[in-house]
């Protein structure tokens, strides 16, 4: 690339508002990259470049996967297939970009400035190999996607189709630089900017509600429930984790097959492997007749497996055996191996990397199940659609009594529902719910056709909850002047003066929540009225002067390290 091109492309990302605008700048630079070296290339003609995708994924999950396809023509183009997850794993061990021949498994990578070739095989097992030459990829080139402090985040990858190519270099080395380039250029708008407005599509009995806060992360999820892989779902107890699996299964191709549910949190740890596998008649005390277990019962169709983290470590053993092999074996059988044909979704309520390094979980059974991490947000993070839940759980309740029956919540339920903080999301929302209608029903009298649920039925339910009422903002306010307070009068104890000047941090704490919630230091600026910083970049600089003086604040208060360790390294 020249000069006048890279400036050409760096003003188009700046001109980006959303994430989404920048991934397609990004994609359409690399896939015009492509096209220009394939033109010039011994194999012009004779093959094509076929589509560029982008993906940004975070520990905890996937949070945007943009897909820029010149096989379709016209409109948007519909994602059905995901990012090699192979690929992914490649470039994060790698940390580097790498080249695939898809038909040999061959992978080179550069590092050091000097390419190496792996064995052929090398990319992935035959599964892998069949999706992408299923459309038509011989070659796919993959480019970390990096944040400003160098963690690997994401990834962008060009793939092309020329099986006249199968065993050459073709065009990657000649454009490498270029690509990675503009990977480099483009990561930090990526990383920074905030998600296009989603569409929050239609809805279904297993999803009822769908609001703006969701439906980003639901559209990834039609992608993923059509894929053979491990399907990660992460987020608090209560948020709904087991009804997305089940909306996952009824989307994927084994629909029509069994869907089975293993919740590990009411499995003694003794009996954990039995109901994986199933057991034979006597194979331990109380097996008094063959038993099949979760995994013959789930044949051919899915299998999810809920709190993973409660899996003891023998079990994990067999768990990460039987998704490496497909095979397993029911205890006390001495017949050979069984075919697991199952698709697996897991749900954990914790950061299942935080229990690696406590050494509780087997970083190798992580790494094998992190394949399309998903985290829920909790149901204080989906507001708008608490409403909605709670109509949905009232009419589905009366149903129950009444078939055909309605019920209705007065307008003024939507507020109060809204003033209260939902810990155990949306079971506990179940909760309130069921104990309002009941409630009305002692109103009503019997349950007719039509009921409503008033204000003061939820009123009261809402009573019964410990710790779920909500402050309102001046009382956390003081409560947080409070305990500033009370540090104050401990230093004064001591001999020391706490400055009143160290309570200006407040304004870099509610600045880093912000940008740590929204994922953009744009948005978060927006948020509270100062576009016009953002307009003239003078944002970056306002932000790092505040957070200076949290750090200040934090060193006063004899904390090591502050909170927005990260936004601090970002800024240096």
């Amino acid at each position: 690339m020249n000069q006048r091109e890279i400036l050409a492309f760096i003003d188009r990302l700046r001109k980006a508002r959303t994430f989404e605008d920048a991934a397609h700048t990004l994609l359409r630079a690399m896939l015009d990259a492509a096209l220009a070296a394939l033109a010039e290339s011994s194999f012009a003609g004779r093959g094509k470049i076929l589509r560029g995708m982008a993906h940004w994924r975070p520990g905890d999950g996937y949070r945007r996967l943009v897909l820029l396809d010149d096989t379709q023509r016209g409109g948007e183009p519909t994602i059905n297939y995901l990012p090699s997850v192979s690929a992914w794993r490649w470039v994060v061990t790698r940390a580097c970009p790498i080249a695939i021949d898809v038909p040999l498994g061959r992978v080179w990578t550069r590092q050091n400035e000097s390419a190496n070739v792996f064995q052929e095989g090398g990319f992935s097992g035959q599964d892998s190999v069949l999706r992408l030459t299923s459309r038509d990829t011989s070659h796919l080139y993959a480019i970390p996607l990096r944040t400003l402090h160098g963690a690997i985040e994401g990834m962008a990858t060009v793939e092309a189709g020329c099986p006249r190519a199968v065993g050459d270099d073709f065009i990657f080395p000649a454009i490498h630089e270029s690509l990675e380039l503009l990977a480099d250029l483009a990561a930090p708008y990526l990383a920074t900017l905030p998600p296009r407005p989603a569409a929050t599509g239609a809805t279904d009995d297993l999803l009822p509600v769908m609001g703006q806060s969701m439906a980003g992360l639901i559209d990834m999820l039609r992608v993923f429930a059509q894929q053979e892989e491990t399907l990660l779902i992460g987020g608090p107890t209560g948020a709904g984790k087991s009804r997305l699996a089940r909306w996952c299964h009824a989307r994927s191709v084994r629909r029509e097959a069994p869907f089975e549910v293993l919740d590990l949190i009411a499995v003694p740890e003794e009996l954990q492997m039995a109901e994986l596998f199933g057991w034979k008649k006597g194979a331990f005390t109380g097996a008094v007749r063959d038993t099949p277990g979760c995994i013959t019962r789930a044949f051919k169709g899915t299998l999810f497996i809920d709190e993973i983290d409660k899996l003891s470590l023998k079990a994990q053993a067999g768990l990460l055996q039987l998704l490496e092999s497909r095979t397993y074996r029911p205890i006390g059988d001495g017949a050979r191996e069984q075919q697991a044909n199952v698709r697996f979704i897991v749900g954990s309520n914790v950061d299942l990397y935080d229990q690696v390094k406590a050494g509780r979980f087997r970083e190798d059974l992580y790494y094998r199940i992190n394949v399309l991490p998903v985290q829920i947000p909790p149901l204080d993070e989906r507001r708008d659609e608490i409403a909605e839940w709670a109509r949905f759980m009232a009419s589905r309740r009366h149903r129950e009594s009444v078939p055909g029956g309605e019920a209705r919540i007065a307008a003024g339920v939507e507020t109060l529902l809204g003033e209260h903080a939902w810990p155990g999301n949306l079971r506990q929302l179940d909760n309130v719910v069921r104990r309002a209608y009941a409630l009305a029903l002692m109103t009503h009298g019997e349950a007719g056709s039509e009921i409503l649920l008033e204000e003061k039925h939820f009123a009261r339910a809402l009573s019964y909850e410990r710790g779920s009422g909500r402050r309102s903002t001046l009382d956390d306010l003081r409560v947080a002047a409070g305990a500033i307070v009370e540090e104050a009068e401990r230093q004064q104890g001591k001999g020391l003066v706490f400055d009143l000047d160290l309570c200006d941090a407040f304004r870099g704490l509610v600045l880093g929540t912000a940008v740590e919630r929204l994922g953009s230091r744009d948005a978060a600026f927006r948020l509270f009225g100062k576009g016009a910083q953002v307009q003239a970049r003078n944002h970056h600089k306002m932000l790092r002067r505040e957070l200076e003086k949290v750090e200040a604040l934090c060193k006063a208060l004899g904390e090591e390290s502050g909170p927005f360790r990260e936004l601090r390294d970002d800024e240096a």
